[in-house]
């Protein structure tokens, strides 16, 4: 048995960062990653001499005093090479229609007045109010503002509000969509992905004296006799104590189902967790010709693969194209490429049927999403190939996340249901699910919070 101040289960971006600024601070601090590498579900896929990004290549948080920026000030060690991106990405709209998102202002009022023709001043307005804050916008819906505005544009805000924060505009609160929609914010990439964030800070952790472990699978809390918990089993028997504090960087629902256990979780709050859903991610990891890239309009297109016929728009009805950033590993002449398409991760697990039934799920999804992605992006001809796919039992089987979900649930405009964040007063959640704005960013935020917290008791 072994006694550190702060354990912190899980190697994602929310339990490395925590565990890495208090190792700085002089705290006694252990790290437990289940996975032989750390980064959790950022961490980069390598198949075949290709190294892929599972995400859409789009960070914040590495501006001058941005949060990244400031954790790595006071680590004191070398930030991963990142580049501002102008534009971003493009959203291109089933008729066609594109629209640039860049935070070069005048560019980007221009791209809406081109594809918006219809609606081209409300639609300006509505972008030129996200950068005006008020009392009001974290309690009034997107919606609300979007009443005059077209169908087409409305499905235009809702594929970027599913994308980025797994929510609509219908129960976005125009705080959060501010966050991520308001072009002056923009976004980074990463040289060779978030794995080289993930492997930075893990570094870090071991120049300043903590301890992490890979290949340690967490079990369950450990229990003292008062009923409060004291550490934590691992599978091979052995027990870690936190004698100060227990991190979970697990999702809200593997926090309560497997490291507090349902026995411990109060009826209440199992019943708030029951309601609780996230997106799950179909990616197709291909490999692209490096002529190909010039024909793009830029290295990622948000594509609306299907006109809208009703009010609500259909999440499923969009894909994300992203080349892979700056540094990438892949052959000579090849671009690592990973195409994101949303899914209902509950559809990919039937538990009595057999493993050919995930197969042919699997390839059904493929030639859907394959004959979605030529149709809404044709510039790419025969210049891709499948390497690989993942589905959310994929995601599962890596992480362990409930149903291969991703991202944080949709709270419904509200805060985190009370309850979630703090189950016992020693245990605390840093996790993807549990933080309101978007990405890595979001979730350092909240880490850098914690960890100015648990400094201040240790």
């Amino acid at each position: 048995m072994k006694n550190y101040e702060v354990v912190i289960v899980g190697g994602g971006i929310g339990g490395l960062t925590t565990a890495a600024l208090l190792a700085h601070r002089g705290v006694s601090v252990c790290l437990l990653e289940r996975q032989s590498r750390v980064g959790g579900c950022l961490a980069n896929f390598e198949h075949l001499s290709f190294e892929f990004e599972p995400t859409y290549g789009l960070y914040r948080g590495f501006g001058t005093g941005e949060v990244l920026d400031r954790v790595f000030s006071e680590l004191g060690i070398t930030a991963p090479v990142v580049k501002r991106l102008s534009p971003a990405y493009v959203v291109r709209l089933p008729d066609g229609a594109e629209v640039s998102v860049s935070n070069e202002l005048d560019e980007f009022e221009q791209s809406l007045r081109t594809a918006f023709p219809e609606c081209s001043d409300a639609a300006i307005s509505f972008y030129r109010s996200l950068a005006t804050p008020s009392e009001t916008r974290a309690s009034t819906l997107v919606s609300s503002y979007l009443q005059i505005c077209s169908l087409k544009f409305r499905s235009f805000i809702d594929a970027q509000l599913q994308a980025f924060l797994q929510c609509s505009s219908d129960t976005c609160s125009v705080e959060c969509a501010a966050d991520i929609l308001n072009p002056r914010r923009g976004f980074w990439s990463i040289a060779g992905g978030a794995q080289r964030l993930a492997d930075a800070l893990a570094e870090s952790i071991k120049q300043s004296g903590g301890t992490v472990r890979l290949n340690a699978p967490v079990l369950r809390l450990v229990y003292g006799s008062d009923g409060n918990p004291t550490g934590v089993d691992l599978l091979n028997g052995e027990q870690v104590m936190g004698t100060k504090a227990i991190v979970s960087n697990l999702t809200v629902w593997d926090t309560y189902g497997k490291l507090i256990g349902l026995r411990r979780t109060p009826r209440e709050v199992a019943a708030v967790l029951r309601g609780l859903q996230s997106s799950g991610a179909y990616l197709l990891f291909l490999s692209m010709d490096q002529k190909a890239a010039a024909r793009l309009p830029a290295k990622r297109i948000l594509a609306l693969t299907e006109s809208q016929e009703s009010e609500r728009h259909d999440p499923l009805n969009q894909l994300f194209f992203s080349c892979s950033s700056e540094g990438a590993v892949a052959p000579p002449a090849q671009v690592p490429v990973t195409v994101t398409a949303l899914t209902n991760a509950e559809d990919w697990f039937s538990f009595h049927e057999d493993h050919s039934a995930h197969e042919k799920q699997d390839q059904q999804m493929l030639e859907a999403v394959w004959s979605r992605l030529h149709s809404s992006i044709p510039e790419l001809g025969d210049s891709v190939e499948v390497i690989e796919t993942a589905s959310p039992q994929t995601f599962y089987e890596t992480t362990r996340r409930k149903f291969g979900m991703i991202g944080r649930p949709d709270y419904s405009a509200q805060e985190i249901p009370p309850g979630l964040a703090r189950p016992f007063a020693q245990v605390f959640i840093v996790s993807d699910t549990t933080t309101s704005g978007f990405g890595v960013a979001s979730v350092a935020e909240a880490a850098l919070r914690l960890s100015d917290l648990l400094s201040r008791t240790s």
